[in-house]
């Protein structure tokens, strides 16, 4: 092992943060209200466990471990009957509490186990589920994803699946150092950090930029400059991110008041190594007083975002394949918010496959 990787190993306290898994203790949100429609269901995924997502004829919802009692096919091959679940195969009924409370051909004497629920709630929009201890559900439930319900604000979703472990999304979001790598998006942008702080379940680090070489887009310009008083240039907007476990906020200032740009993501790990996850969000961009101007630019603020996400993507995946083939974390970080944000990771993870949590 090299000293450079021994040292990386120091400064995580010798501990793989990519194989650190997220808590489930939490709702992670695993679908959008409007994929699903009275008496039909989803099949999602939760760290390699298959659930179904579920809203009864009635528009309840609930979730289900997505595989039959009898012989372990998804339930989401089945329909759903008023607010039951029947297996496609031979029909074995359940209720939203899994209980299978009905096998055609034996009566309800002789009724096998049934299978999972998982506690299942939409949040502006968003379906989540708790995968963990089912007493905690309701006290951790997310009030509200950022500035979604809010009208002031034009909202767009976020939504993608990226090949890489949720703490490089958090790491990425983070880290606003890494401008360089959007230089073809925004021109050269200098990011200064302005303070950070830290707590046991959060981490937060505020910064400001100044533009050294380059212009701004149309989408770019619709995000900010549309509310920017006029003469006002660099340095003068604040940029505040906050990790609060296991979500991410980002929120920009140009002035006083509500901030401009408001962003809320959460990232559901799919497969049983957390080496991917799909990330769920919501960008919402502040409207100024001139009705429809945002309106008009708002092609040009999905095409901003989009380049940008896309590249945020691709460098993450890129570190997921550095980490696969190094075997281990190397990461040797120098910056003091990202060493905050790794030790809330860790302290708040799982780690994988033995235990450890942050409760």
């Amino acid at each position: 092992m090299s000293a450079e990787t021994m040292q990386a190993r120091r400064s995580s306290g010798g501990v793989d943060l990519r194989r650190t898994d997220a808590h489930p203790d939490y709702w992670y949100p695993i679908a959008w209200s409007r994929e699903l429609r009275p008496g039909r269901m989803l099949a999602r995924r939760y760290a390699g466990d298959p659930i179904a997502v579920v809203r009864g004829q009635d528009g309840k919802l609930f979730a289900l471990e997505n595989r039959c009692a009898h012989r372990q096919v998804p339930l989401t091959h089945g329909v759903v009957r008023g607010c039951t679940v029947k297996c496609g195969y031979h029909g074995w009924a359940y209720n939203a509490d899994g209980d299978c409370i009905d096998v055609p051909y034996l009566g309800p004497e002789r009724l096998p186990n049934g299978v999972r629920a998982y506690p299942c709630r939409e949040v502006d929009g968003l379906i989540f589920i708790f995968p963990g201890d089912a007493t905690l559900a309701e006290a951790r439930l997310p009030p509200s994803l950022g500035a979604r319900a809010e009208r002031g604000y034009k909202t767009r979703e976020l939504n993608r699946e990226v090949a890489a472990h949720y703490t490089f999304m958090h790491e990425n979001l983070f880290d606003m150092n890494h401008q360089f790598l959007h230089r073809r998006q925004m021109g050269t942008i200098k990011a200064r950090c302005l303070g950070r702080r830290h707590g046991a379940d959060w981490a937060e680090v505020d910064y400001t930029f100044s533009r050294t070489e380059g212009a701004s887009t149309i989408g770019e310009g619709a995000i900010v400059g549309l509310m920017r008083k006029q003469g006002d240039g660099d340095n003068t907007d604040l940029m505040t991110i906050r990790t609060e476990y296991p979500y991410q906020h980002l929120r920009v200032w140009v002035g006083d008041g509500e901030p401009v740009l408001s962003v809320w993501l959460g990232y559901t790990p799919l497969d049983a190594e957390q080496r991917s996850n799909r990330t769920f969000g919501y960008l919402s961009v502040k409207r100024p007083k001139i009705p429809g101007l945002l309106e008009a630019a708002w092609p040009f603020v999905t095409i901003f975002t989009e380049n940008i996400f896309k590249e945020d993507k691709e460098i993450v995946e890129m570190e997921q394949v550095a980490h696969d083939a190094q075997g281990d974390d190397w990461n040797n970080e120098v910056f003091p918010p990202i060493r905050d944000l790794r030790a809330l990771l860790l302290r708040c993870g799982v780690p994988h496959p033995d235990g450890g949590d942050c409760r």
